[in-house]
């Protein structure tokens, strides 16, 4: 509370107003005395006061000063004025009509402007507060040199009369002053001295003429009267003061306010006469006639008005009320002042009889369905119910209630609530689609009647799935540990399909619609993936110029609305071979925080790796040198076994067997001139080898030589004759040996069983089996069904035929290990 907004400049400062208890119902009054405390300091309406003095003023002169305001009250209000410094002049301080100080300087000695023309004084206003407070004003005196009378008004205080609501510009009063000097010093001015703010704003006054006029809205129920202080000055700088009292004259301008401070909308139709229904206060805040106020209700009603404290009234009833017959009033009451013309003002009041609670609530459907986003916010309402009571007052306030339930082993209090004056379900928790979709509740309203009836309704609540899962990708699985790579052989065509990225999300309908986009790509203008299906597909024929690694990244993301998305990056090689993949894969950029792993295990693996490959060349160099020696001594054996002609069987039908011409298996000296027919085919690297034309070739005795033709192709000397070539390297003795061993294993496989039986054969070994051929990856092994049991020769052994085979491509490791051969 501001005290001095509540009472202005008034010394004691109260307001009262009105308590009313009900059950039983009591009016008091209590009036609240605001007290004053030092929270306002003086206040002087200007900063500097400009004073012009003739030399010729006279001691004792006196010269009026504005003064200051403290608009606390009592103590807290100003007390005492300091002027500084006092060699010229004293403060002379009188009461005036409103009791406020009126401050005066008194001249003590004559000035001198010869001396001193600027005189600077110093006043402070200080009140008498705890602690204190002051204002200051600063005083500057200009000393002239003529003007010896000061103005003086005709009287100390003018008295006048307003009534309120004046119109602007009607003249209240005018004030007039005298000055005995002649010339420019009888020229006076008039201005209010120090006027409030209000003051200004409602009235102004003619510097010349000194009238006083209303220039604003004079409202008796603010202000009733108005004191102001007007200064005269010539042009001399002599000074008086006067006082204005402007009382407001009230008018009937205010009508009767009513004010229902309580009243009860809903009776008992049971209630006794003389039972309160409303307490009613009336104010008007005109004064005299013009505020008295009669109040009455219209007849004909069952109801009365009785007066109680001032200007309160009860409404009472004043017969039994029947709510078969009327259900419902409306009771106008009336308050009439007593101003001339009087003014009124009316207040209805509509008043309900209440019965006994005869009807349960009743809801519009026996069940609803309710729909509910999943992630809803919790509080937050989602749906309604309302049922309606025939019944009034207490009887028809429904209250509404959540049955007693469980869901998922949790009771249903647990996921949500019902407000149960206005019915509407809130949920408490967030509902999750994936976890519930669909449940029931029973809610039940009931009436606040005693005894209370009730009735229920069936909700059922569908959860309505919300986009909130992101897909997630299946493949390919993006892991920490180890980098997945695709092949795509350069051989590719366009629409290879690479791979296929699968994912899936959990949510339902067109939230789980997922579309494939590709986000980043090394080419783009290599691959491309299926909106729908994900896959991965070229969009043009692969070059040797294209990359090795390529590195896409695929957005997935679903149709929910906003939506939802993830990322899989997918390695792609571009290559023909493992090895090659292998060099590449392993450039692969991946994230850094897997390369530690990465680099240890890739180590680690190739250390295992390089030594299992040295193991591995060690065997195998180890069996083919001892294959070498069994071989030498293979063919140092045969040199010393005799000559056994071989001829083809003749079967009864007359045809010869498959082979056409007769072999003779000659003793001959081992023969270095390793030659094949062209059409003796390489063995390749890999698979079965078969070889189309068997190589005719006759031995003759050691040391004789014997004409014959050439087999189909061969050139050179023919075996037997002639000096000795170059013994032969280790890669051109096993390729040698493999093709002699082919083409007697297929010579083997195409005879008839009956020659076989008549011709058994020496098996020969086959020496396919496990050969590592120098320059290739593969190992040769023996066919199985080529393969015979050992058997006895029948007569001599036999030595196996010798087969031209020209000189094997060397390799660079056959080139080192048959160097080094040499060297040994």
């Amino acid at each position: 509370m501001d005290r001095e907004q509540l009472c202005a400049e008034m010394p004691a400062c109260s307001f009262s107003f009105d308590v009313i208890l009900e059950n039983p119902m009591e009016l008091f009054r209590v009036t609240v005395e605001v007290l004053d405390i030092n929270d306002n300091s003086p206040v002087f309406p200007k900063r500097d006061i400009g004073l012009e003095i003739s030399e010729l003023a006279v001691p004792g002169a006196r010269f009026s000063i504005e003064s200051a305001v403290d608009q606390d009250v009592g103590e807290n209000a100003l007390q005492k004025y300091i002027l500084n410094p006092t060699d010229h002049f004293n403060l002379n301080i009188q009461g005036r009509i409103d009791d406020s100080k009126h401050i005066e300087m008194v001249l003590q000695k004559p000035l001198d402007r010869e001396k001193t023309k600027h005189h600077y004084l110093t006043l402070t206003a200080v009140d008498g507060g705890d602690p204190q407070r002051s204002g200051t004003v600063q005083i500057h005196i200009v000393v002239l040199d003529v003007n010896d009378n000061a103005p003086a008004f005709s009287q100390a205080t003018y008295k006048a009369f307003v009534p309120e609501n004046a119109a602007k510009g009607t003249l209240i009063t005018t004030v007039s002053a005298t000055d005995a000097d002649d010339g420019s010093s009888v020229i006076i001015e008039y201005y209010f001295e120090h006027a409030t703010k209000s003051i200004q704003e409602l009235f102004t006054i003619d510097p010349i003429s000194g009238e006083v006029r209303v220039v604003g809205d004079i409202d008796y129920e603010k202000n009733k009267q108005f004191q102001i202080k007007v200064k005269a000055k010539d042009h001399g700088g002599l000074t008086d003061s006067c006082g204005i009292v402007i009382d407001v004259i009230d008018i009937n301008d205010n009508i009767p306010k009513i004010t229902v401070m309580s009243f009860y909308s809903a009776l008992p139709e049971d209630s006794v006469p003389g039972t309160i229904i409303a307490m009613i206060n009336i104010q008007d805040f005109d004064s005299a006639e013009n505020a008295k106020v009669t109040c009455s209700i219209h007849n004909n009603l069952p109801f009365k008005m009785e007066s109680s404290l001032s200007n309160y009234y009860n409404l009472v009833t004043e017969s039994v009320l029947d709510r078969e017959q009327t259900a419902e009033y409306n009771i106008t009451i009336t308050a009439v002042d007593g101003g001339s013309p009087p003014l009124s003002s009316k207040k209805t009041l509509s008043l309900k009889i209440s019965d006994v609670n005869d009807h349960s609530p009743q809801f519009q459907q026996e069940s609803y369905d309710a729909y509910v986003f999943e992630n809803n916010v919790p509080s937050r309402s989602f749906f309604s119910v309302r049922a309606t009571d025939a019944d009034r007052g207490p009887n028809a306030r429904v209250s509404y209630f959540l049955e007693d339930g469980s869901l998922n082993g949790a009771p249903l209090s647990a996921y949500l609530t019902v407000n149960s004056d206005s019915g509407v379900l809130y949920a408490v928790k967030p509902f999750d689609y994936e976890q519930i979709k669909s449940f029931k509740i029973n809610v039940k309203a009931q009436d606040g009647g005693s005894p209370p009836l009730s009735g229920n309704v069936t909700i059922n609540i569908f959860i309505k799935d919300e986009n909130d899962n992101v897909p997630q990708v299946l493949y390919p699985v993006q892991t920490s540990g180890s980098l997945v790579a695709e092949i795509v052989p350069r051989s590719a065509d366009v629409g290879y399909l690479v791979t296929k990225v699968v994912a899936v999300d959990v949510d339902s309908g067109q939230n789980a619609w997922l579309s494939y986009k590709l986000q980043k790509a090394s080419d783009r203008a290599l691959f491309e993936v299926g909106l729908q299906n994900g896959e991965i597909r070229t969009i043009r024929q692969v070059t040797d110029k294209d990359a090795v690694k390529q590195k896409l990244t695929v957005v997935v993301a679903d149709n929910g609305q906003p939506s939802r998305s993830a990322t899989v990056n997918v390695n792609v090689v571009v290559a023909d071979s493992f090895p090659e993949v292998l060099s590449d894969f392993t450039d692969f950029t991946v994230d850094r925080e897997y390369d530690i792993n990465l680099t240890f295990y890739l180590v680690l693996a190739l250390a295992v790796v390089s030594v299992l490959f040295i193991f591995s060349i060690i065997a195998i160099v180890t069996v083919k040198i001892f294959r070498w020696r069994q071989n030498r001594l293979f063919y140092k054996s045969a040199a010393n076994l005799p000559v056994i002609p071989f001829y083809p069987p003749v079967y009864p039908d007359g045809t010869l067997g498959t082979l056409q011409r007769v072999y003779n298996y000659e003793q001959n000296p081992p023969n270095n001139d390793w030659r094949l027919n062209q059409q003796v085919q390489r063995p390749g690297p890999s698979g079965t080898y078969r070889y189309s034309t068997i190589t005719q070739q006759r031995w003759t005795p050691y040391g004789k030589a014997r004409a014959g033709p050439h087999p189909a192709g061969a050139g050179g000397v023919v075996a037997g004759t002639g000096p000795w070539p170059t013994p032969p390297t280790e890669a051109e003795q096993i390729q040698a040996l493999m093709a002699a061993a082919n083409e007697v294993s297929e010579a083997t496989a195409t005879l008839d069983p009956r020659y076989n039986a008549q011709f058994p054969m020496q098996h020969v070994p086959d020496y396919r089996q496990n050969v590592y051929i120098p320059g290739s990856t593969a190992t040769l092994t023996a066919n199985p069904q080529q393969m015979m049991p050992q058997q006895a020769l029948q007569g001599p052994p036999q030595a196996m035929p010798q087969v031209d085979v020209p000189n094997a491509a060397q390799t660079p490791a056959s080139k080192k290990k048959s160097t080094k051969k040499d060297k040994k």
